[in-house]
């Protein structure tokens, strides 16, 4: 859940309502669904990504969603919360974590990573911009293109 949160930017209410109807093994590609209006994309899932999620599927055949708890019931937003606090805790950071931060880790990675505005917009699936440029504004690399002397 947490490396799918942040490879794709997903809301803690996304991730947990995620169904095995969007993972595409066969093209290695997730379609993913937004709420809060978002724009729905089809991202690429990496090996490792690919490779768990069919552990997980083998592990959990009957249940329509990738993402269940020990009773077999869907994952809820809480739990996924309460979960990612408990993570936050056991690293030892002193930092209150929460199920957004890996959305906005996964933005800033990309951001600094050189993904421009408009495609990070489209994978995260903002429709408006200023929701996307926070981002790139705070990337260190923005301007290593510039101007080479």
């Amino acid at each position: 859940m947490v490396l799918i949160c942040y490879r794709h930017g997903f809301r803690a209410s996304e991730i947990c309502d995620l169904r095995w109807e969007q993972v595409d093994f066969e093209q290695a590609r997730l379609h993913v669904r937004r709420v809060k209006r978002g724009t729905p994309s089809v991202h690429p899932l990496q090996g490792d990504t690919l490779r768990a999620l069919r552990r997980l599927k083998r592990k959990t055949p009957a249940s329509d969603f990738v993402f269940t708890s020990e009773r077999g019931a869907p994952f809820t937003t809480a739990g996924f919360a309460k979960t990612i606090e408990r993570i936050g805790a056991a690293s030892r950071l002193g930092i209150r974590y929460h199920p957004h931060a890996l959305r906005h880790t996964g933005g800033y990675k990309l951001a600094n990573d050189g993904v421009d505005a408009r495609s990070l917009q489209s994978y995260l699936g903002h429709r408006n911009i200023q929701h996307t440029v926070k981002f790139s504004e705070l990337s260190a690399t923005r301007f290593n293109n510039f101007r080479k002397t």
